[in-house]
């Protein structure tokens, strides 16, 4: 009884840290399912896309429920795509769990990221939106109800970072707290890195960052929770993919969180990403 009432509080609280983020007035598309199950999941996707839009209307969330995302996923329409763009495939993915690969910065507000993780194929899926005013939102996968999220962030900042891994753990920390408190510093508290541990992967260094903090919730009371990040810096800036879960989950979530954000890779320098770009990419003033 006091788990079911914990989720439906943090429904309602308008915590980003359960919910699929947007920074400004547009709304994220959905998508529930992963390429290599549309075939027979019309229904289901049109499910959880609704049950998802509930979830965020009791978070404050604005965004489309039934209108499906365009991130590509399912292994062989991943790895052509990468084969495409000259990078590394994807070899081996778990089961129970889809690549997925979408471009992030498709509006003229943002440079393109190819970004790439593996998500479990029950979560549900969003990607940013675009219009004539730019590029709102980002890549994310959640079990929202539950708490469990992977969340894509681009930290700006320090600019490009030549060598992640040598970087100091005050570095992390605010790449991280960065990433989670997108709606305000007041948003959390008790922030931690617990450990560091410096990988690299294809030439390119990311660094799995463990840490926790509290979550301060709108309804007034705090959340203990406990993630997984992979920071590393492509292009001109510092990239995150961020894993978190309740602390109460943690030990069952552990091994999943660490291995979406050992998953995680993104590419920038020397891909030909015109195609991808939203139609009126050139037309903001």
């Amino acid at each position: 009884m006091m788990r079911g009432s914990l989720a439906f509080a943090l429904l309602l609280s308008g915590v980003t840290g359960f919910a699929p983020s947007s920074v400004g007035t547009k709304s994220s598309r959905v998508t529930s399912l992963s390429a290599s199950r549309q075939d027979d999941g019309d229904s289901r996707r049109e499910f959880f896309s609704r049950s998802v839009g509930i979830a965020a209307a009791g978070l404050g969330v604005p965004f489309l429920p039934l209108e499906s995302a365009n991130a590509v996923s399912g292994v062989s329409k991943v790895n052509a795509k990468l084969k495409g763009f000259g990078l590394p495939v994807v070899s081996e993915v778990q089961n129970g769990f889809s690549p997925l690969l979408e471009v992030y910065g498709k509006g003229r507000n943002r440079f393109p990221i190819l970004v790439q993780f593996n998500y479990p194929l029950t979560w549900v899926v969003t990607v940013p939106s675009n219009d004539q005013n730019g590029e709102d939102g980002t890549v994310q996968a959640g079990e929202y109800a539950k708490g469990d999220t992977a969340t894509f962030f681009v930290y700006d900042e320090p600019g490009s970072v030549s060598d992640v891994n040598s970087q100091s753990k005050s570095f992390f920390e605010k790449a991280i707290i960065k990433a989670i408190s997108q709606k305000g510093d007041n948003m959390y508290q008790s922030f931690k890195v617990i450990k560091t541990e410096p990988t690299e992967r294809d030439g390119q260094q990311y660094t799995l960052v463990d840490f926790k903090y509290e979550l301060l919730t709108g309804a007034g009371f705090t959340v203990d929770r406990r993630g997984v990040a992979s920071v590393t810096s492509q292009g001109k800036a510092v990239e995150v993919l961020w894993t978190a879960t309740i602390s109460q989950r943690y030990k069952k979530m552990e091994d999943t969180l660490r291995y979406i954000a050992g998953s995680f890779r993104c590419y920038t320098d020397g891909l030909n990403l015109s195609d991808e770009l939203y139609v009126g990419y050139g037309e903001l003033s």
